[in-house]
């Protein structure tokens, strides 16, 4: 199938598989405990990121049944939506910094996997919203949207399903790293995608960008708790 083909007909099957990584890595922790869970925080966080995942497979669904208008009118509420999701995630993520006896390595390379994940979605999110009258531009950035947040699932399911590959994985002060293989998966997955768009000659420069954002994502993220600047931001938030 075509690419142009696979995004505006089969994109659903693409967020429906993202869907599902979430509802697996957070289906012990939190889905199966939800009465257990410490506050109101990480309920308002899991519906905002519920409902995205859940906007993210209706909206092509919509357009595959020539929808175009209920596509608009749910797309407005990501404007609502987007901004709910980002307080809500950097609230939790003060709340668990307020809560470490005492912040190092561990809690500052967690700090940066949120912070500059949400900043890499914030991209993403604003150039699709800017070309959205450009529909193939404006799927492909949606598309791209998913891979920011693909560690919170993947995180989850080494750690309870595939342990054995935590022995792999980098480490911070003994600890190990799993958002190494989250960052492996968005990228092979870019990498797919840039091919087929090169091969097809279109649009050739959205998935590579992406891509690009990624890895310069993904650098700061495994070694922004070296740096005396970024220690001091994330003790000035927990603050």
């Amino acid at each position: 199938m075509k690419i142009e083909k696979l995004i505006f007909r089969q994109s659903y099957l693409f967020f429906g598989v993202f869907a599902l990584l979430v509802l697996t890595g957070f289906w012990l922790t939190y889905i199966t405990r939800i009465s257990q869970q410490e506050n109101y925080r990480m309920h308002l966080h899991g519906f905002c990121l519920f409902a995205w995942c859940a906007m993210l497979i209706a909206q092509p669904l919509l357009i595959r049944r020539k929808k175009n208008a209920w596509h608009r009118r749910l797309g407005t509420v990501s404007y609502v939506l987007v901004p709910a999701i980002f307080f809500t995630t950097t609230d939790l993520l003060h709340y668990r910094l307020q809560k470490a006896p005492q912040l190092a390595n561990g809690q500052y390379h967690f700090a940066a996997l949120v912070f500059f994940s949400l900043l890499a979605f914030a991209v993403f999110y604003g150039m699709a919203i800017y070309q959205r009258k450009h529909a193939a531009i404006h799927a492909r950035y949606m598309i791209c949207t998913v891979f920011p947040f693909l560690t919170p699932a993947t995180d989850r399911i080494i750690h309870i399903h595939i342990p054995a590959l935590l022995h792999y994985a980098p480490q911070i002060d003994g600890q190990p790293l799993a958002p190494v293989f989250g960052f492996a998966l968005a990228d092979m997955v870019l990498i797919l995608l840039s091919v087929a768009d090169l091969r097809a000659k279109k649009r050739r420069y959205i998935f590579p960008f992406a891509l690009a954002l990624l890895l310069v994502m993904q650098y700061g993220i495994l070694h922004a708790h070296e740096y005396a600047w970024w220690q001091r931001f994330v003790q000035w938030f927990a603050q």
